[in-house]
């Protein structure tokens, strides 16, 4: 094996550089415990927008490796957009115990199956909040970048009663990779599946009478994760919401390009947005309009583009 490939993956698993964070805005997320058998052993971390009422959304957002749950509040976004839009933010919280470079073990068979490993800790994190808040059951939705991207692809896959939406940011397909040797492949140059044989893993991981539907991003210029990851997880996710993978319709926003695919029904259930140039990262616009949100630091890229507000609109939450 070539020394190339070891440094990439290494930097998928280690994905996200762990970025400066105030204090003001590490202190406004409690951290809770005690929220369940927690298999996983992860952390679990909270903000709730002050006065927010029974009855509002849950958001769960995934850090990438060496990151922090505090990493990953303010500077993709989040933190400014369960204010606007009112909804509580949990932040799982990966310990270095369980993985070195502290990911998410997304590539690891037994956190990725239904009942079990750090897929259920997140799912009774979910359950902790809805119980403590009166928090919307209806409207839970997660999303992640890189290596929490993956892990977004797996609740979504394990636990589809639980979500009603997810949005994979530079990640991969469900069960791309069972195993660390396997990610390498995995992240670059991808994996070819046909779009059965993608859903049949998502469908194997749970029975469902609804499918959450998937907001899925990916730069250009990203040589961490494949950009082919991107067809790939829509190839996945349009396949398990039963929609073809021909786009029902494409548009250009801020020069990156948006295509939507509807079900039978002509509902919307995936959308993919394919940013040029852009490399490995999450995509964010710096400001205080209505389009604009996020703070610059490593792997959370100013291309004029907030992905958490258009991920929110796509949910229904704006």
């Amino acid at each position: 094996m070539t020394l190339r490939p070891v440094v990439s993956v290494i930097v998928l698993l280690a994905a996200v550089l762990t970025s400066p964070v105030s204090r003001a805005e590490a202190a406004s997320l409690e951290e809770v415990t005690g929220f369940g058998s927690n298999p996983g052993n992860l952390r679990m971390f909270r903000y709730v927008p002050p006065g927010l009422g029974a009855g509002r959304p849950v958001v769960v957002a995934l850090h990438g490796c060496t990151q922090s749950a505090s990493a990953y509040d303010d500077e993709p976004g989040w933190v400014a957009m369960a204010q606007r839009a009112g909804f509580a933010l949990v932040l799982p919280q990966q310990q270095s115990a369980n993985n070195a470079s502290a990911c998410f073990n997304w590539f690891e068979a037994g956190d990725t199956a239904r009942g079990s490993g750090e897929a259920l800790s997140i799912k009774q994190m979910v359950d902790r909040t809805v119980g403590d808040l009166g928090s919307d059951a209806g409207r839970v939705f997660v999303t992640g970048l890189s290596a929490g991207g993956a892990m977004t692809a797996v609740m979504l896959a394990t636990y589809p009663e639980v979500f009603a939406g997810g949005a994979v940011v530079a990640g991969l397909p469900y069960r791309c990779a069972t195993s660390l040797v396997q990610a390498f492949s995995c992240q670059n140059p991808g994996v070819d599946l046909s779009p059965q044989q993608w859903g049949d893993k998502v469908r194997a991981a749970a029975t469902a009478t609804h499918r959450p539907k998937v907001s899925i991003w990916h730069g250009t210029s990203d040589y961490t994760v494949a950009y082919r990851n991107l067809n790939e997880s829509m190839e996945q996710w349009t396949d398990v919401n039963s929609a073809d993978q021909i786009a029902d319709s494409t548009e250009t926003v801020n020069g990156a390009t948006h295509k939507s695919y509807a079900d039978a029904s002509g509902a919307t259930v995936v959308e993919t947005w394919s940013i040029p140039g852009m490399g490995h990262g999450q995509p964010i616009d710096p400001g205080t309009g209505p389009d604009q949100c996020g703070a610059a630091a490593p792997y959370i890229l100013d291309v004029n583009l907030c992905a958490a507000v258009y991920i929110t609109r796509f949910w229904g939450l704006t």
